[in-house]
């Protein structure tokens, strides 16, 4: 018999855990406060901890806003590319402020229009994601009111967040005072809280902008780990750690106790290491564009003959998408202020520089149905053209993608993530 002592286990947050299929965002934490709450499992991703049942509310709301269950978007009128997404503008460009432009990761412009939202009075805040305090390969969600706080938070963090886990927080805090937050998340945050935008007035009048950036996967902290290893140091230690920024593409660069530097480069940290330690949820995103944001930003990496991007350090560019009215006027605005310059973009020509995206949107359906055909949970996508992303594919690749995925779903004792 059910020990009537625990609590009954959420349907939805079942689904979930059966299929590995937790993004790590915190949405169901949100929603379920003193429920939920986003703890640490091996080998160093963000999982939900249910410690009570859940109301009828909580598990419908958990249920139709978790992006590990699903996502949709319509068009709605805007130009809507098979593999990018709906969007208003596109461009490339940088921080005309030269500090921020070498702090970020790819040209500054998202941390300039963080800046430009603030001091512009459009937001009171910013929710983004630093480096923890008490864990130097790890992240943790800040409050940011001013640029010295989005300086410092500059530049990428490929390790677990959670954003929206203190998103109680925020809500009070407009609620008593009227402050009014923009968000910065990986593209399933911004999916999430759109969705709970779209179901809660309270969370959209405190939540005016949603940011995001092109993300290829939410490696584990054991990946961090390896590439200390890979240094020939170990987190005991490692006083900081950066995994990107100050300079294009930027450095891994540990810092030790003794103020000695070790560093490797973005070719050999993400593509040799932590490319390895990406979560089972993010080989089978449909989006990695953050379709649900107002703004998007990316590198617009140059390449080379081949058409293969080009990692040499640079002065940072980055690609900056408007996928909204907001978000277009947003930018607008931030280039009559002068905080960023822009120049014209060929979306064309983004299939040759962003080849991450793109192969793994053109697989996505064969590994989808092959994890349907052993019985596995999926994501459910609508308005994300998962098939006409298929269609681009030659059918030996589609194959190799379906065989590859089966023989890993059936492979014994294999790894959940």
């Amino acid at each position: 018999m059910p020990d009537a002592s625990l609590p009954a286990q959420s349907a939805a947050l079942h689904r979930v855990a059966q299929g590995s299929l937790c993004a790590g965002c915190g949405a169901c934490a949100a929603l379920a406060p003193g429920k939920v709450a986003m703890t640490t499992v091996a080998p160093g991703f963000l999982r939900p901890q249910q410690t009570a049942s859940l109301s009828t509310q909580e598990e419908n709301s958990i249920a139709a806003v978790c992006p590990g269950l699903g996502q949709s978007i319509a068009a709605a009128g805007r130009p809507d590319p098979v593999l990018w997404g709906p969007y208003r503008e596109i461009m490339t460009g940088s921080a005309s402020d030269p500090a921020i432009r070498h702090a970020g990761a790819s040209g500054g412009a998202l941390s300039m229009m963080l800046v430009h939202l603030i001091e512009s009075g459009k937001v009171d805040a910013v929710v983004q994601t630093a480096a923890a305090p008490d864990l130097v390969i790890g992240n943790a969600t800040v409050l940011s009111r001013d640029s010295d706080a989005i300086i410092r938070a500059a530049g990428s963090r490929y390790a677990p967040s959670a954003p929206l886990q203190g998103l109680p927080d925020q809500l009070a805090a407009h609620a008593a005072t009227g402050r009014r937050f923009a968000f910065v998340g990986k593209p399933c945050d911004a999916a999430a809280l759109r969705a709970m935008c779209t179901r809660d007035p309270a969370v959209a009048a405190a939540f005016p902008v949603i940011l995001s950036f092109f993300c290829a996967g939410v490696p584990s902290h054991a990946g961090a780990e390896k590439i200390l290893e890979a240094m020939g140091t170990d987190l005991a230690d490692t006083a900081a750690f950066r995994f990107r920024g100050n300079g294009w593409p930027g450095r891994a660069t540990a810092t030790a106790r003794d103020g000695q530097e070790r560093s490797m480069s973005y070719h050999d940290s993400w593509g040799k290491i932590l490319s390895k330690h990406i979560q089972h949820r993010c080989k089978i995103c449909a989006d990695g564009t953050g379709v649900a944001a107002d703004i998007v930003c990316a590198d617009a990496w140059e390449s080379d003959a081949a058409g293969y991007p080009v990692f040499e350090e640079a002065p940072g560019i980055s690609l900056i998408v408007a996928r909204t009215d907001l978000g277009a006027r947003l930018l607008s605005e931030a280039r009559a202020a002068q905080r960023i310059d822009t120049q014209p973009f060929d979306i064309t020509t983004l299939a040759t520089i962003q080849p991450g995206q793109r192969e793994r949107r053109r697989a996505l359906l064969a590994r989808l149905l092959a994890l349907k055909l052993t019985g596995a949970p999926i994501p459910r996508y609508e308005g994300l053209q998962i098939l006409a992303a298929a269609r681009q594919n030659p059918m030996a690749r589609n194959l190799k993608n379906f065989l590859g995925t089966l023989r890993r779903r059936l492979r014994p004792q294999r790894a959940k993530d």
